[in-house]
């Protein structure tokens, strides 16, 4: 495929693999490990062959194997090494790293049948806290680093939340069995980073409760009709980027005036913009630093 990655600087194999460019080229050195082709300027470039060779390598040193050792393998006994370490924890590292494998290489049936051996050991609350979160958190660093581009990011955050829509979906079916109050959960204008949002609507249909998902980008004025749903209603938002920092204090203040001007309802805010707002900003709000602490009050 064009669109492929297949050329990358030792830089990228740092951010990708979680070891130091330092130690990358004594392993080169001392090890033979990796061959790097050079530019005419004697810089080192690798192919996506070496990478997934050093994904594996790291895997395998991190699971306790001296580097030593492991460069005494040609790539198939490296390969059937890392396939015969069945542990819990080895199971998630090495599923992190095939996701990024099928990120870079636009590689759908690495993706799916990667997540179809997660299913097999887990559930999908612990694939998405144990893999797809840790991932994300490495996607946004790799993205912030130009190791990758927003094609790469797009591709593996939409497939992600194709199986957070489906497991949402199944829950759906299923009657609320907590009436005390009910969920609405949006993005303010010009939000569009869902997945943290979406993730939310899934613990809350998993412990039972109602629940509206609006989705991004949604006016403040458009809230007030959603009030007749419930005697009890809770709205949730997840500010990644929207507001900016300098309006989030008249946000959350607009909020109270326009959606609570005749009934106050619960503001519950997630995201990494909610650090930038003063804590007293409401008696109806509530702020939560993660998402695992928003469930602890479900």
């Amino acid at each position: 495929m064009n669109n492929v990655k297949q050329t990358f600087s030792i830089k990228d194999l740092e951010n990708l693999c979680g070891v130091k460019a330092h130690t990358i080229r004594i392993w080169e050195k001392r090890y033979n490990l990796l061959s790097p082709n050079r530019t005419d300027t004697n810089i080192r470039t690798y192919n996506l062959k070496s990478l997934q060779k050093l994904l594996n390598v790291t895997y395998l040193v991190n699971s306790g194997y001296k580097i030593s050792r492991i460069s005494k393998l040609n790539e198939e006994e490296i390969n059937e090494y890392v396939r015969s370490i069945v542990s819990d924890n080895s199971t998630k590292n090495q599923a992190i790293n095939s996701f990024k494998i099928s990120m870079l290489n636009y590689d759908l049936e690495l993706f799916l049948g990667t997540y179809e051996q997660l299913e097999q050991k887990r559930n999908f609350r612990q694939i998405f806290t144990d893999v797809f979160i840790p991932l994300l958190k490495e996607i946004g660093l790799l993205w912030q680093t130009d190791t990758i581009n927003p094609a790469h990011e797009h591709f593996i955050t939409n497939l992600i939340k194709q199986k957070l829509l489906l497991n949402i979906e199944k829950l759906q079916y299923s009657m609320p069995t907590k009436k005390d109050k009910a969920f609405i959960l949006f993005l303010p204008e010009n939000e569009i980073h869902e997945l943290g949002l979406l993730y939310a609507n899934y613990e809350i249909l998993l412990h039972g409760y109602k629940a509206v998902y609006l989705g991004p980008s949604i006016p403040l004025d458009s809230l007030p009709s959603m009030l007749s749903f419930h005697e009890n209603i809770v709205f949730v938002s997840y500010f990644t980027i929207k507001p900016e920092k300098d309006n989030l204090s008249k946000y959350v203040q607009d909020f109270n005036e326009i959606v609570c001007a005749e009934k106050m309802s619960e503001f519950w805010m997630l995201g990494k913009q909610i650090m930038h707002l003063s804590k007293s900003t409401g008696s109806n709000h509530r702020y939560f630093e993660s998402i695992s602490a928003l469930i602890t009050d479900l």
